[in-house]
């Protein structure tokens, strides 16, 4: 194993965050009944559905946009009845995959999306010194040429991303029309 991929021993594959975005939902519940292609010797695969409220509905959310509540402020509020559903569930998935910003955090999470751009599979990353997801992002576009696989940086020198990718020590997300 190359020194670059040593430290990365739990990865969190996520679907339906947005919950009317069924191409990870029904990846993950596939791997979740038969998770032979994706585990590895040494590495802790766990897919996971993150908007189940919002995937049963077929809608994007129920109360607000889960992919934009992983802000301190968020993570931070009382559990009480009136929370947002979201809210609640980005604490939740926070305390099973972060906390967010700690060592303790999943060493990756790779989230899937749909969109109806016309991206066709593009891979987000968040952080240009990342040296894990620019070596992965290399290896994914090698391993699928000649098929085209974008990659679309993000990256913004003061702002700090809310998106349920960014517990991880290292987030990813894809994207596919």
């Amino acid at each position: 194993m190359s020194s670059w991929c040593a430290g990365v021993r739990r990865v969190g594959l996520f679907g339906g965050t947005h919950g009317n975005e069924l191409s990870g939902v029904l990846l993950v519940r596939h791997w979740q009944q038969d998770a032979a292609e994706i585990q590895r010797p040494g590495v802790e695969v766990k897919p996971f559905l993150t908007n189940p409220r919002a995937v049963e509905r077929c809608t994007r959310y129920i109360d607000c946009d889960l992919n934009r509540v992983f802000d301190p402020e968020s993570l931070g509020r009382p559990v009480v009845e009136e929370i947002p559903y979201e809210v609640r569930r980005a604490q939740e998935i926070n305390h099973i995959f972060g906390p967010k910003g700690s060592d303790d955090a999943y060493d990756l999470i790779f989230d899937l999306h749909n969109t109806t751009s016309n991206m066709g599979g593009t891979i987000i990353l968040e952080n240009s010194r990342d040296d894990f997801t620019i070596q992965m992002v290399h290896y994914i576009k090698k391993a699928l040429a000649p098929e085209p696989c974008p990659a679309l940086l993000i990256e913004h020198p003061s702002l700090k991303y809310a998106t349920t990718r960014s517990v991880a020590k290292h987030p990813v997300g894809k994207y596919q029309t």
